[in-house]
């Protein structure tokens, strides 16, 4: 862990006086020395009042604020502490942790008084930040319309915004632009027409994550037959009711079934996520489902690479998760007020969202930097993907999901189960790990 402190400027605090001139017929009627004394003693009161505001505003501005950052984001958030230090006069400490650690000490240590005023964290934490009393809602007023929907929603539990989103990401459907030059078709079967065309040995290859099994993957064919992980409340935030029930789901499990390795043979239990990666990175297939983060593994291996919205399969919008990085104000802090300033001025601009995004190149979640570094045509292509997407959910039953749900299409996929039956067991077991 490292830490590093920016003190750019001295103390400058800016004390604004109200100056009240005038009065009424009553102050006219007091005796002229009456007046001088209260005039005197008016000045006293006056003095140590600034005295007093003086006071209060060099120990705000000489006060210290604490951010968590890993060492990606560390530069970005150190440029945007820079200016609110010289134009405030706070003290900026950043300590450097490594990501994976920082949900379990802030967990740890914001109970305890201790912490950070700021951390950067993923939004699916906010369930059990919230359950646990240590994450502090935030207001960022009209500009929560600068930003994404998906991001707003992500950062949003029981109606409440409880974090600054700065970046998004999903997954969306890679192409091999030399077998397939042009943009996807709009539903599976027409993409995997053109993939059979395209007369590589795969006409498309996805991560299954062998026989454990990969819901997150496969998530947004699921949405795209109307069955949902959890029901969404209108403003995108989750509720507890599991939405995979009834016929939309029963015919999610059966497109899985019809394309498994006992049915046309798309979909295998022998593919993980390094197989499928090395199969499209090999040529062997002109179309897979991956994010961000395999792309230069695909440049790497010499393979050109567009991306596109996923195909629906079901015949509604396929809605991929999408995954939100932001920041998070300490329910603990001392120093809320000025926290809040920091995220709301200095680091929702659209000069500190470009640094975050040229420090760790996900898609920014403030709408007009999107749109600028959407040049790129693979940047675009996810920002596509994502806008169709869904948050992944942040209440703390989903955590309780995960393996019933993956094992469920693993059996279905493989055939060691009939995808009706599968489907049941997995809403039965999901039912009772949630006390339903």
């Amino acid at each position: 862990m490292r830490k590093t402190s920016i003190r750019l400027a001295p103390f400058a605090a800016v004390l604004l006086v109200a100056a009240c001139g005038g009065g009424d017929d009553a102050a006219d009627e007091t005796p002229a020395a009456d007046t001088a004394t209260e005039d005197v003693a008016e000045s006293d009161n006056e003095d140590e009042t600034e005295d007093e505001t003086d006071d209060e505003s060099a120990a705000a501005a000489s006060g210290t604020l604490t951010i968590w950052v890993d060492e990606n984001r560390e530069p970005a958030v150190a440029a945007a502490a820079e200016a609110f230090t010289e134009e405030t006069g706070v003290t900026v400490d950043l300590v450097q942790k490594n990501f994976e650690d920082i949900r379990a000490d802030f967990l740890a240590q914001v109970p305890t008084g201790e912490g950070p005023d700021i951390t950067v964290g993923a939004h699916d934490w906010l369930g059990s930040l919230i359950v646990n009393g240590v994450v502090d809602s935030v207001d960022l007023g009209a500009s929560a319309s600068e930003f994404e929907d998906v991001a707003i929603e992500a950062m949003t539990y029981d109606g409440q915004l409880y974090g600054l989103p700065y970046a998004l990401e999903s997954v969306g459907l890679v192409r091999n632009t030399e077998l397939a030059p042009d943009p996807v078709a709009e539903t599976f079967d027409e993409m995997i027409a053109d993939g059979e065309e395209a007369g590589a040995p795969l006409p498309f290859v996805i991560n299954t994550n062998g026989t454990t099994g990969d819901a997150y993957t496969y998530y947004a064919f699921q949405t795209s037959f109307g069955a949902p992980v959890f029901v969404q409340n209108a403003d995108g935030s989750y509720t507890n009711e599991v939405g995979m029930g009834g016929d939309a789901g029963y015919d999610f499990a059966e497109w899985l079934g019809e394309n498994g390795m006992d049915g046309s043979g798309l979909f295998s239990t022998d593919w993980t996520i390094d197989i499928a990666d090395q199969e499209f990175s090999d040529g062997n297939a002109p179309y897979t489902v991956a994010g961000p983060w395999a792309i230069g593994t695909y440049v790497d291996a010499g393979i050109e690479v567009a991306v596109d919205p996923i195909p629906s399969a079901g015949g509604e919008t396929a809605a991929p998760f999408v995954g939100v990085q932001g920041f998070f104000v300490s329910a603990q802090s001392e120093n809320a007020l000025v926290a809040a300033d920091f995220l709301t001025n200095y680091v929702a601009t659209p000069e500190a969202m470009r640094a975050l995004h040229d420090a760790d190149p996900r898609i920014p979640a403030m709408s007009v930097v999107a749109e600028d570094v959407a040049e790129d045509p693979v940047i675009a292509g996810f920002l596509a993907a994502a806008q169709n997407g869904a948050p992944m959910p942040s209440t703390p039953e989903m955590a309780d999901v995960w393996e019933h749900w993956n094992a469920a299409q693993a059996a279905i996929v493989s055939g060691s189960a009939e995808p009706e039956e599968a489907w049941d067991k997995m809403l039965a077991d999901i039912d009772a790990t949630l006390g339903g």
